[in-house]
């Protein structure tokens, strides 16, 4: 053999430059417990102990163990833990798994009385990842996204501000998880359990939508430190006006339709506005005023005042 004759080298995994095979859908559950930097560091072993212990206890007494026995690439956070799992498991942790895990923890910290307490934000995500039983199974995007879901700001705000004698389980669903187990009817928990909320990262390139999850809510799940001004007043106005809601699984957004509003003496403007708006002042007898034209999107928060988008025409008498 000469040394023309030698193969073509093996092809890199440079990203775009060939088609291969999708690694394995897995379904992805990650744990963080909640303040572990803000316990002395002689704590931190134990938490780390404990959290697994915890998780184990309830898989056993939801009845799946299996899930636990099985799980694919576990891996230790230190204040957390990670492991995959087949998908078709998903319904199944979605309900019964985080209410156990709730009343796991709630016996735990009761015994726990005067040593470490524990609550956890909750992470679950399907997506397709490697897992060959290799050192570095498990990395990917679904993974790094498992993760960000987790250091959000609604399932972070959403334990913070609850009661922590009462809640001690917080989970936020990625999209994805949430429309192929919970919309699509698979899961033990009516949609209405669930409120989609904007998942983003303080510092991070994040920004998803997300599904928030508490088995046992304290406090008002609507607070709008948690899900944000927008979040509100798009559900309060589809609930005025007698839409579906986005966690019945009906489309997450209202269709854009024209709105007229008339007013006496005024402009009138109230809720969330999808689409054109067309505003109309009386005054007595004779029609005049504003005639507002374009788009207008968002909430109007205070007064609209004369601000105009796109033509004005004024015909008063």
């Amino acid at each position: 053999m000469t040394e023309f004759d030698q193969p073509m080298p093996e092809a890199s995994a440079l990203p775009y430059s060939r088609s291969r095979h999708l690694p394995p859908y897995r379904g992805i559950v990650a744990v963080d417990a909640k303040d572990f930097t803000g316990y002395p560091a002689i704590e931190h072993g134990v938490i780390s102990r404990s959290v697994p212990q915890v998780l184990q206890w309830s898989f056993e007494r939801a009845g799946l163990g299996e899930v636990w026995q099985d799980r694919r690439f576990p891996d230790s956070t230190g204040d957390g833990y990670v492991f995959g799992f087949d998908p078709g498991w998903m319904p199944f942790l979605i309900h019964p798994w985080l209410n156990t895990l709730q009343e796991v923890l709630t016996e735990f910290n009761v015994h726990s009385v005067g040593t470490v307490r524990i609550r956890l934000r909750v992470s679950l995500n399907i997506g397709p990842l490697p897992d060959a039983g290799g050192e570095f199974d498990g990395n990917g995007t679904a993974r790094n996204d498992t993760h960000r879901l987790l250091d959000s700001r609604p399932v972070k705000a959403m334990l913070a501000a609850s009661n922590e004698s009462i809640t001690h389980v917080a989970a936020i669903l990625s999209d994805r998880c949430y429309q192929d187990t919970v919309a699509s009817g698979y899961t033990g928990r009516h949609p209405d359990h669930f409120i989609e909320v904007p998942a983003t990262v303080e510092g991070k390139r994040f920004d998803q939508q997300a599904w928030l999850y508490v088995p046992a809510p304290s406090g008002n799940l609507y607070d709008r430190r948690i899900l944000g001004d927008a979040v509100v007043g798009e559900q309060e106005g589809r609930k005025a006006e007698g839409e579906p809601t986005a966690g019945r699984g009906q489309g997450r957004r209202a269709p854009r339709t024209a709105v007229n509003q008339r007013g006496d003496g005024s402009n009138m403007n109230t809720g969330t506005v999808h689409g054109d708006q067309r505003v109309t002042n009386v005054r007595g007898d004779s029609y005049g005023g504003d005639r507002v034209e374009g788009v207008k999107f968002g909430t109007i928060h205070g007064n609209l005042g004369d601000i105009v988008n796109g033509a004005k025409n004024e015909h008063r008498r």
